[in-house]
């Protein structure tokens, strides 16, 4: 028996090779007459390979496999009988079987860097506030006090800045904010591990004061969570991430709404 699935093995992997010679040299007329018989050969062992990687996954798992043993059991009279029982069909090897392909098969998970460059559609340019987003504290205000950066976003900030111009901006009303808020980053390693230098983090005494730095550097992403400086720099940049619980009505068509930095880029 395995002679003869041997020899239909043989005989199917020659018939598809004249299959294909005869199919390549009606596309490729020119180029298959160059080919020799180890190319055929090639192919057709693909094409083999695939019928029966298709022939596996078509196939029912469970396959009944059944053996049939004889027993004696005597009965009432002393005689013994032969009776038939059929085992239990073993499915272990089906089973391992499907969990290779479905591991093949399982979708791979991208990275953080995969989806910073898709959410950002490929943007080298990207101007960002700090309150609210890269730091704990809202108001400035609160960096008079201290300067918390958000280990949650950091991550991400890192990888921003291995495919963009990041520019980091916020309003503080004196100069030791502004060394609170560098001495947080530095501590936090932007400086060090990214591509962030000092010179890019910007500081300015009014809200119009970061839309002027925005519409300066003219970026392509801007994010923001004032939504009148988002409304103001629309139309100077192709998109304009506003981090708000809400999205607020009326709001330009490139202006895209997130609860969070980390959100945006489903990074929980």
């Amino acid at each position: 028996m395995a002679d003869s699935s041997k020899e239909e093995l043989l005989q199917l992997i020659k018939r598809l090779g004249v299959y294909l010679s005869v199919k390549f040299s009606n596309i490729f007329p020119t180029s298959v007459s160059n080919l020799n018989s180890r190319s055929m050969g090639a192919i057709a062992g693909f094409a083999v390979a695939v019928i029966f990687t298709w022939r596996l996954l078509r196939s029912p798992t469970g396959s009944q496999r059944t053996q049939k043993r004889q027993a004696a059991a005597p009965n009432s009279s002393g005689v013994n009988v032969q009776t038939s029982v059929a085992a239990v069909p073993s499915t272990s090897e089906d089973l391992r079987a499907q969990s290779v392909i479905d591991e093949f098969f399982q979708p791979v998970k991208p990275t953080l860097g995969q989806i910073v460059r898709q959410k950002l559609s490929e943007g080298r340019k990207v101007t960002c506030r700090l309150l609210g987003v890269i730091l704990e504290e809202n108001t400035p205000e609160e960096l008079q006090k201290q300067a918390t950066v958000r280990s949650s976003v950091l991550e991400i900030l890192l990888e921003i800045t291995k495919f963009c111009d990041l520019y980091l901006m916020e309003r503080v009303l004196d100069d030791e904010s502004e060394k609170k808020v560098l001495l947080a980053l530095e501590d936090a390693g932007i400086f060090t591990s990214g591509g962030l230098v000092k010179d890019k983090v910007l500081f300015c005494s009014t809200e119009n004061g970061r839309t002027s730095f925005a519409r300066q550097l003219e970026p392509d992403w801007h994010i923001d969570t004032n939504p009148e400086v988002i409304s103001q720099l629309a139309r100077f940049i192709k998109y304009g991430l506003l981090l708000s619980p809400s999205r607020p009505k009326n709001t330009a068509l490139n202006v895209i709404s997130s609860p969070s930095l980390e959100q945006f880029f489903g990074w929980i």
